[in-house]
């Protein structure tokens, strides 16, 4: 045998025998997870070709979280239009301030001298962009102030409205959105969301179906064109005279069940104010007929002023509509609020809000030069981000507990509510998949948190651009996550 093709033995025991088989230990240890990783990724690279049009596009970025490490990318740094996943940047850092978690408040105070049951002097309404005040918010803060030893009001009625500039939607938002409930009049004072929830029933066949609608009030009309159980009487159209700012609300068309419709109404600020006076007047007060709008005074010109009733919404609770159910009103009160905290001003503008995102952008060691925020809430077309930069975001929240927490708790849930209700329920995604939705015209987006087979918490961002079936976006974002619950993915960085 030619010396140059000698084989060498190894004797059992030796010391190079021992090395040998430690050598070999350490690459049976490394092979499960080389080949864990390379199946994982051939397997969803496979999804994006066998699921997605050719047309479209995906952005992806899987990092495990327990490990410390990157499990999956595709074109991660690729710039996307986040629709409502860029909800998840505005609650993230609104929470990581150390006053993210405190309520948010509407005041009435007065100023002035109560002389027997007559207050001579004024009342003020601040408003600070409480999205969830509703009804109850309503009635409960009449009734505070309907308890007050005073039942003649000589004064004025003032709303406070200085917390927000005066633009009413955000950079970017359609105009031909209007009158769309999800997108309001934005305003410090807002009322049951800016909108009206209106209810038809159908009545005997050829008659005007039964109307009513939520909250009452008299700063709207009505006018009902509706026929009962006439299909010749058309689709059934609920709308509002937007285009002139009216708030005559027009519903016509046949009606042969219980049908629901949401409009926003014209000026959140007037909507808020008309209705408290009317119910103090149904409490029993006598208020101006008129109201105004002024800041609450801060000068020493001020004669007795104080506060006299309040009405406070926890955090989680706006938190909590945000997510579950996308609310773009919930994400733009805390865009606003983030912004007057940071500063400490009034009339606050979108940018300051948007400036705390960008900071804590920098944070995070991108550049917020990269990327195009418009808005709080993803409505804006010329939003754009990265599913890194979602992902970096979902990270930062999971190594703070006091982020983590009512974050978590706020994300709907696979296969149980909010926007993920009916999606996922047959897969292994099922329960294990807290994630925000987004959606626009041929975007698609999916962002949050999920565990995999062996427990391993991850953080995961879908960006599907220019796809126009949403179905087909979702379903591939289902099943996604789907294999990555069912994944045992090692524990070694």
């Amino acid at each position: 045998m030619n010396s140059e093709t000698k084989i060498s033995t190894v004797q059992p025991g030796s010391s190079l025998g021992r090395n040998w088989g430690r050598m070999l230990f350490g690459l049976l240890l490394l092979l499960p997870l080389a080949v864990s990783a390379q199946s994982l990724s051939s397997r969803i690279d496979a999804l994006i070709g066998e699921m997605l049009p050719k047309g479209g596009e995906v952005g992806i970025a899987v990092y495990d979280l327990t490990a410390g490490r990157s499990l999956y990318t595709h074109r991660a740094g690729k710039l996307c239009r986040p629709a409502s996943t860029m909800k998840l940047l505005t609650a993230i850092t609104s929470l990581a301030r150390p006053d993210g978690e405190e309520p948010f408040r509407t005041e009435v105070w007065y100023d002035g001298t109560i002389v027997g049951d007559t207050l001579r002097g004024d009342l003020y309404v601040v408003g600070g962009f409480d999205p969830e005040f509703d009804d109850e918010a309503m009635d409960s803060l009449v009734a505070r102030v309907a308890a007050l030893p005073f039942s003649v009001l000589e004064g004025q009625v003032y709303g406070d409205v200085s917390m927000k500039d005066s633009l009413y939607w955000g950079n970017g938002w359609a105009w031909d959105d209007n009158p769309e409930a999800y997108q309001p009049y934005l305003s410090p004072l807002m009322f049951c969301k800016g909108m009206v929830e209106l209810t038809a029933s159908p009545a005997a066949q050829g008659e005007p179906a039964t109307l009513s609608c939520l909250p009452v009030s008299s700063y709207y009309t009505v006018v009902n064109r509706t026929q009962s159980r006439t299909p010749a009487a058309g689709k059934f159209i609920l709308t509002r005279d937007w285009l002139t700012n009216g708030n005559q609300l027009m519903v016509q068309g046949n009606v042969d069940g219980v049908r629901k419709g949401w409009l926003n109404i014209y000026d959140s600020s007037r909507y808020f104010m008309h209705t408290f006076l009317e119910r103090l007047r149904m409490q029993g007060l006598t208020v101006p007929d008129a109201y105004a709008f002024r800041p609450l005074p801060t000068d020493s010109a001020a004669v007795g002023l104080q506060p006299v009733a309040a009405w406070e919404t926890p955090m989680q609770d706006v938190l909590d509509q945000l997510m579950k159910e996308s609310d773009n009103l919930n994400a733009e009160a805390l865009l606003c609020r983030l912004g007057a905290r940071a500063t400490g001003q009034k009339h606050i503008s979108a940018r300051e809000g948007l400036d705390e995102i960008k900071k804590l952008i920098r944070r995070l060691e991108y550049d917020p030069k990269n990327f195009q925020i418009a808005d709080g809430c993803g409505l804006s077309n010329y939003n754009y981000l990265s599913p890194a930069l979602l992902v970096s975001f979902l990270r930062f929240a999971y190594s703070h507990e006091s982020v983590f927490r009512p974050l978590y708790q706020s994300l709907p849930v696979a296969g149980i509510d909010g926007t993920l209700q009916h999606r996922m329920k047959q897969s292994a995604a099922y329960r294990r998949v807290h994630a925000k939705t987004g959606s626009f015209t041929a975007i698609n987006t999916l962002a949050g948190y999920l565990k995999t087979k062996n427990g391993h918490d991850i953080a995961f961002a879908i960006m599907n651009q220019n796809i126009l079936s949403a179905a087909k976006a979702r379903a591939f974002q289902d099943k996604v996550c789907a294999l990555l619950c069912e994944s045992v993915v090692p524990s070694a960085k």
